[in-house]
């Protein structure tokens, strides 16, 4: 798996989490411990939705 943020592969990453878009449930968001820590934004590439 890889951040979608930064791209960083997070496999067995601690702190990093996995959860589906909050706005369209239809994309399953990966994002690693650091883009987390420093708030990097992400787009949902199914619907549009962008988070911190």
């Amino acid at each position: 798996m890889k951040c979608v943020s930064c791209h960083k592969e997070i496999t067995n990453e601690r702190g990093a989490v996995k959860f589906l878009c909050p706005n369209c449930g239809k994309y399953e968001i990966v994002r690693c411990s650091t883009c987390r820590r420093k708030g990097t934004p992400y787009k949902c590439p199914v619907c549009g939705f962008e988070g911190p």
